[in-house]
């Protein structure tokens, strides 16, 4: 009978064993399960960091890359500027400045009289040059000089002149609508052409020449900066 408990003893004492080493293997399990998946979870979220990581390191790359095209675009447009309005200050002062630009109109115009009705994309390049240059222009004497004209007494001409660049707009108008192969373009840049050179004529041998003399030293200067600073915007 005693034999027996104590067989009994050591069989439960053998199954106890057992139990508890299943349970110590089915927690180092559970234990290397968690520390896999937490593996897995670091390295996903390392992978999703290197992921954002690439895509900021991407966005900031092209935001740097626009904002130095777009500093470069502004240097180069400001050198533009700086080189065309530098040719017009040049010449002197205000007066001297403004008949430069008379004399640079007349030239172009003279340039594209002197191409065929075959030649119509450079018709085109250069009548967008010729406005270009006839606005910046009557932006000078509109804002400058005929101001100044009737400070000085002198609103019929002023009036005059002003009026005539209303006329200077509608060929610009025309010509650029024109078809450039079009047997009427040259004749209509002639007929342009004869105008400005008028125009400029009575400026520069009647009212310029006038409203300068009336001028002191110091308000010469100040209307020449003016034209200047006019002329800037834009060129």
């Amino acid at each position: 009978m005693a034999t027996t408990t104590t067989t009994r003893r050591r069989s439960s004492s053998s199954g106890a064993k057992r139990s508890s080493g299943s349970t110590t293997r089915a927690k180092t399990t559970a234990r290397q399960t968690s520390a896999k998946s937490n593996s897995n979870g670091g390295e996903s979220n390392r992978s999703k960091s290197s992921s954002e990581k690439s895509a900021f390191d991407f966005k900031g790359g092209w935001l740097g890359a626009a904002a130095a095209g777009a500093a470069i675009a502004i240097a180069a447009n400001l050198g533009r500027k700086l080189a065309m309005q530098g040719m017009s200050a040049a010449a002197g002062d205000w007066d001297d400045m403004l008949a430069a630009e008379h004399e640079a109109t007349l030239a172009l115009f003279d340039k594209i009289l002197a191409t065929d009705d075959s030649q119509t994309v450079k018709r085109a390049m250069m009548i967008k040059k010729l406005t270009h240059a006839l606005d910046k222009h009557a932006h000078e004497e509109e804002h400058v000089v005929y101001p100044a004209l009737r400070a000085a007494n002198d609103t019929h001409d002023a009036d005059l002149l002003e009026g005539e660049h209303g006329y200077v707009k509608t060929f610009l108008f025309e010509l650029n609508e024109m078809e450039k192969g079009s047997p009427d373009f040259l004749p209509k840049v002639r007929e342009f052409r004869d105008m400005i050179s008028r125009h400029a004529k009575m400026e520069e041998e009647e009212v310029f020449p006038r409203l300068k003399e009336g001028l002191t030293d110091e308000q010469n200067a100040h209307i020449t900066m003016l034209v200047n600073k006019e002329g800037f915007k834009m060129a």
